[in-house]
């Protein structure tokens, strides 16, 4: 399946993060992806969703509409989705250099996918976690990221201008 024109999701993708919406689960796309849904010219293999509270049931709803599963953490793995519909998608437990959930998500912002909109963790957040991580993969994407940071901003100003 491809992605929509315009969207960097394909449309298992979408509809797994529009049944998240419709079931009221309380979540945020972080990382490379949502930096990505913001314009900055990155590149990633996966779509980090940021969860509340995993226990959460509207979650497996959401699950279950899509024909996934929810596998809890084992051992020293992490917890994961299973199906085809929901592979690209990652579970992400804390984000290094960041406030709690609750806190970081009152500043999300929503982007529209297609009919929706989903919240995603600002740039300016993003660029925080990963300077924070300070993996070397990490440090790659500084620069992008500050320059998109600076691009938004200079077109808010612009728009408050005129």
């Amino acid at each position: 399946m491809s992605a929509r024109k315009g969207l960097i999701f394909t449309e298992r993708e979408i509809r797994f993060l529009r049944e998240l919406v419709r079931a009221r689960v309380d979540f945020m796309i972080v990382g490379l992806s949502a930096a990505a849904l913001q314009g900055a010219a990155v590149v990633t293999q996966d779509i980090d969703l940021w969860f509340k509270d995993l226990e959460d049931p509207r979650i497996r709803k959401a699950l279950k509409k899509v024909g996934a599963t929810y596998l809890p953490p084992i051992g020293d793995n992490p917890p994961v989705f299973v199906g085809d519909n929901v592979e690209l998608f990652d579970i992400v437990l804390s984000m290094h250099g960041l406030g709690e959930f609750d806190k970081e998500r009152k500043a999300a912002i929503r982007i529209p996918l297609g009919p929706f909109k989903v919240p995603v963790l600002p740039i300016e957040r993003i660029l925080r976690s990963k300077q924070a991580l300070r993996r070397p993969k990490d440090r790659l994407y500084l620069r992008v990221l500050g320059d998109t940071l600076r691009t938004i901003k200079a077109s808010k100003s612009r728009c408050n201008k005129g």
